[in-house]
Formats: structure tokens, sequence, C-alpha cells
């Protein structure tokens, strides 16, 4: 059995419940009120974290990417966007406020050194690093640098990128994340045989960031060895944004919670036994003969 990785009072590990973070990400479109409904939905579903994601707009975007034209409720340029969907100081400490009060543990994918300075004044339980960061070599001795319990997408990535930034942040206390970076994606390039793939490559936990459209794949990653599952939640799939499409609404969150701890419970040990309730119709039908 790979090691397992303690994130606040839970361990994330091949023998213990799947982990199921709920990525708010931006789908709150920059409204606080919108965000504190998702948590909720999080909380009802029965997640065990959340999740948002923390940017330096002008540090993780060129002056020419934030110049484009781009239409959004927030202005004409994509700058415009970007910045209005970020959250600052004040909002954080709104959010922090909530996830204690819904006693929900949260954390952020830091897209840069400042915005993972920003959110360890918070003093998350974990990180998440983008799949867009693997490469980052920089960024990634920073996340190695809290000491924090660290959780890596794959999405993008070769194996040997993967070993490489495995190589930077230690096996110590990293899961691993299969992930396909389309949105959404497409069934046949979900690839959940990587999952054991990646367990067998770096004997850490290893789990699955879902972007596809349904319930039913991800639940089967777990099948096939996930022990953390993320997916988007959104309040409303047709709303504006774009990682609405590819999130799970709250009634669909709480099925695929359900069915996770089901298929849980179903698969057992692997250890064949006769159980108490098979013997009166093992003495009813049972024939012996040599």
């Amino acid at each position: 059995m790979n090691q397992a990785v303690t994130i606040g009072t839970r361990s994330v590990s091949e023998g213990s419940p799947c982990y199921v973070v709920a990525e708010i990400g931006i789908n709150h479109n920059g409204s606080v009120e919108k965000a504190k409904q998702l948590i909720d939905a999080a909380v009802a579903a029965g997640c065990d974290a959340v999740k948002f994601q923390k940017r330096t707009v002008e540090v993780v975007y060129t002056p020419d990417e934030l110049s484009q034209s781009r239409i959004s409720p927030f202005g004409d340029t994509n700058g415009d966007l970007k910045r209005g969907l970020e959250f600052g100081k004040s909002e954080y400490r709104e959010i922090d406020a909530y996830c204690r009060e819904k006693d929900i543990p949260w954390c952020a994918s830091c897209w840069d050194e400042g915005s993972l300075e920003f959110i360890e004044a918070f003093g998350p339980p974990c990180y998440k690093i983008p799949s867009a960061s693997l490469t980052d070599g920089a960024l990634l001795r920073h996340y190695a640098g809290t000491g924090r319990p660290l959780i890596l997408s794959t999405g993008m990535s070769s194996l040997e990128e993967i070993d490489r930034a495995v190589e930077i942040l230690g096996t110590e206390r990293l899961v691993l994340l299969h992930c396909t970076s389309t949105y959404p994606s497409r069934l046949e390039e979900l690839n959940l045989k990587v999952i054991p793939t990646l367990k067998e490559r770096y004997r850490v936990p290893v789990g699955y960031s879902g972007h596809e459209v349904g319930l039913a794949t991800t639940v089967a990653a777990v099948v096939t060895g996930a022990c953390m599952v993320e997916r988007h939640i959104t309040l409303d799939r047709s709303m504006w944004g774009s990682d609405q499409a590819a999130s799970v609404e709250p009634q669909g969150f709480s099925r695929m919670v359900r069915d996770i701890r089901a298929v849980e419970k179903a698969l057992g040990d692997g250890v064949k036994r006769v159980y108490e309730s098979e013997i009166p119709i093992r003495e009813k039908l049972r024939r012996v003969s040599s």
C-alpha cells in the first residue's frame, strides 16, 4: 500500500474513504454571496473540502493578453474579466470565516508566488497545484517550502514532466491527481487506467480531477483506485463563465458523493468469505456431491 497523506483531520490513502473536493474555482463569478452558496452546496453534498483559485493577474498574464478584447460582465477586455474574478483579502477573510462556520476546510490553487504567500496567511490545510503550473520549477519550490500537504494535477503532462515535478516537491506529503485538461473532457480521453500507473510509478496517493460531463466516470475513477476526487461545482451549468459547462450542479454533486460512498462499501476488502446472510440460502439450495 502507498503512503498516506494527512490533510487536516483526514487521511488520504488507499485504505481511507475517498476525499471529495468541490472545486469552486472561479464559478462564483466574482460574488462572495455566490461563493457562500457554493460552499453550502458542497457541505450539503457531503464534500470533504472546497477549493478556490488565486492569481496575481499582472504576473500570470502578459500585458498583451490582458488588453485583448473580451466582453464580460466586468468590462470589454480580458484584463477586466481576470481582475473581476479575483477575490482580495477582505473577500477571502469572509470566505475563511464562513468555511469555519460551516466546518468545511478550504484551500486554493495558487498560480504564482505572490498568490501563494497571500493564501499562506490563512493557514490552509493543503495546496492544490494546477496542471498549468506543473513545469514551473520556481513556483513548485515555493509550494514545497510551505511544508504543507500538496495536491498536484497532472493534466497535459508527460511522465517525464511529472517525474521532474515530483523530484522538486518530494513524495512525503504529495497527492497526485490524474487529469485531462479540456473543458469539458471527451470520454475517450479520460484514460482512467492511468490512475494505477501513477500509483505504481510514484508510490503516493493518487486521485482524479475530472472535467467531463456526467458522473459515472468519476465514480469509476474511485473503482480504479482514486483516493481523492475533485470536480468543479456550480449553481447552474447554464450560468455565465468558462468553467460552468464542465461543472456539476448541487443535486448532481450529492448523487456523485452518494454513489462514491456506495461503491466504497461494495468494493469490500478482497477477502472471499461466506456471509451470515448467505447461510440460510446455502442450506436451502446447495447440493453437495462428490
